[in-house]
C-alpha cells in the first residue's frame, strides 16, 4: 500500500443555483512533503467546521483505484485526483478492509481511522451535479476519514501500514452500510456502539437506532 497523491485548497466562493458558497472541496495535488498536524494538511483548510473538519474528519483519504470506477460512471468528466476533495489519493487502502479505530502509518505521520465520509451538498457543486451525492452513496465507495495521533509529514510515494487493528472488527464500510443500506442490523448496531475511536455523533445516532429497534 502506498500513497499517490498529496492533495490541498485553501477555502473558495462559488456560485452555486444563483447562491455564494464557501467550500474547500476543490484540492490540487502537490509536490514533496507535506506537514501534517492535528486538525489539517500544511496548505489545506475547511470551509464549514460545523460538519467538516476537527479532530474526527481532520484528513479524508480516497482510494485511487475507485477512480477506474468513477471514469466509467462519469465518461464526459475529467477526474483529476482530488476530484472527491480528498487530501491524500492511496492505493491498496479499502474501506472493506480497515476498521474503526485502526492506526495507520502513513510517511512520519500516524493516523486513526474514524469514518466513512457521507457528502454533502458542496460534493454537487464540484461535480456540477446534484446526482452525484445518490451515485455517491450508492456506490460504497465512500473513502476513509482520519484523525491525527501524531503529527509529521506525508508525501506521495509513502508506503502505508496498517499499525493496529481494532478488536471489534467494524469496517468503514460497515458504518456506512449501516447507515444507508443495512439499518436493521441490530447485531452490527451493538457491535459499532462499542468502538473507543467512534466519533460521538455516530455512537448516539446509532444507540437512538437500537433503542428504538429493541423497545418495539
Amino acid at each position: 500500500m502506498k500513497l499517490i497523491s498529496v492533495n490541498v485548497g485553501l477555502p473558495r466562493e462559488v456560485v452555486w443555483k444563483g447562491h455564494s458558497v464557501t467550500t474547500g472541496i476543490f484540492k490540487e495535488p502537490v509536490t514533496g512533503a507535506h506537514k501534517v498536524r492535528k486538525l489539517n494538511l500544511e496548505g489545506d483548510q475547511q470551509a464549514d467546521l460545523t460538519v467538516h473538519g476537527g479532530r474526527d474528519k481532520a484528513v479524508y483519504a480516497y482510494p485511487s483505484e475507485h477512480y477506474d470506477y468513477w471514469r466509467k460512471e462519469l465518461p464526459e468528466m475529467a477526474l483529476p485526483f482530488g476530484m472527491f476533495g480528498e487530501n491524500l489519493t492511496t492505493e491498496g487502502l479499502f474501506e472493506t478492509q480497515v476498521n474503526i479505530g485502526d492506526r495507520v502509518r502513513i510517511g512520519t505521520t500516524l493516523f486513526e481511522v474514524t469514518q466513512p465520509r457521507m457528502p454533502c451538498y458542496k460534493l454537487g457543486i464540484k461535480f456540477g451535479r446534484d446526482d452525484i451525492i445518490k451515485k455517491f452513496l450508492q456506490s460504497e465507495r465512500s473513502g476513509i476519514y482520519f484523525a491525527v495521533i501524531e503529527e509529521g509529514e506525508v508525501k506521495a510515494d509513502d508506503v502505508i501500514e496498517i499499525i493496529s487493528r481494532d478488536e471489534n472488527r467494524v469496517t468503514v464500510l460497515d458504518i456506512a452500510r449501516l447507515y444507508t443500506s443495512e439499518k436493521e442490523n441490530l447485531d452490527l448496531l451493538r457491535r459499532v456502539i462499542q468502538i473507543a475511536a467512534l466519533p460521538e455523533g455516530w455512537r448516539e445516532y446509532f444507540q437512538e437506532r437500537l433503542e428504538k429497534h429493541t423497545a418495539q
